[in-house]
């Protein structure tokens, strides 16, 4: 007689199930198991794309109350034109203008690749006091090459909260193309900050400083429980 296996440690019960089934001790050997507390919301793709907006109530995007934290992944973000930055900004009015009102604060690390230079700075160009502009993400250029990306995450806390401003913390790292030299350099970005508004914050744009997101993909989790 064959005997069918299955992985160890669980398997859905169906493609949408809410609870897995995972073994235990039990003389029928089976419990339910909870699904994962970060739930994949919206994955947007860029394809030379101006910009990349993730707005409440929209294409199957959830940004209210739902989830008390919001996670944005970047994947391989490629700029179209060299040197230049991501950023972002928020609304407050479902995407009909982003420029909430934003206090932030910067600094980054850089290593080359021959090993030769490194630096720890604070960026006071990119750190924004009172300002409606958008923050960056990498506070030094992407390079363009065929090779060149960034990767790393956003954060955003409470965003539906009408009593407290909304906090966010993010993290990058990007291939800087160094000007007027021949080795690129590993850009670690970290940024933080928080929208001074009492007001829900129901979108985000993604854009570049200068030039279209050429490829890469961004990803919109909510976590549960946190």
């Amino acid at each position: 007689m064959a005997i069918s296996k299955f992985n160890y440690n669980s398997f859905n019960v169906t493609p949408v199930a809410g609870n897995a089934l995972s073994f235990n001790s039990d003389a029928d050997g089976f419990t339910t198991q909870g699904a994962s507390s970060m739930v994949l919301i919206k994955t947007l793709t860029a394809s030379s794309s101006a910009t990349l907006s993730f707005v409440d109530g929209a294409d199957s995007v959830v940004l209210d109350d739902t989830y008390p934290v919001y996670v944005f992944k970047f994947i391989n973000i490629h700029p179209a034109t060299n040197n230049t930055k991501l950023q972002f900004q928020s609304s407050i009015n479902s995407g009909s203008s982003y420029g909430v009102t934003m206090t932030s604060t910067a600094f980054f690390a850089t290593h080359s690749e021959d090993g030769g230079t490194s630096s720890l700075s604070y960026d006071a160009n990119d750190d924004l006091a009172q300002s409606t502009s958008f923050m960056p993400l990498s506070f030094d250029g992407i390079g363009n090459a065929n090779d060149d990306n960034l990767s790393g995450f956003l954060n955003l806390f409470s965003p539906s909260s009408t009593t407290f401003v909304k906090h966010f913390t993010g993290t990058t790292n990007a291939t800087r193309i160094n000007t007027g030299q021949s080795q690129n350099y590993s850009l670690e970005s970290f940024a933080a900050g928080y929208f001074n508004t009492t007001s829900a914050v129901d979108a985000v744009q993604f854009k570049m400083a200068s030039g279209n997101i050429d490829a890469g993909t961004i990803k919109l989790y909510g976590i549960k429980d946190s």
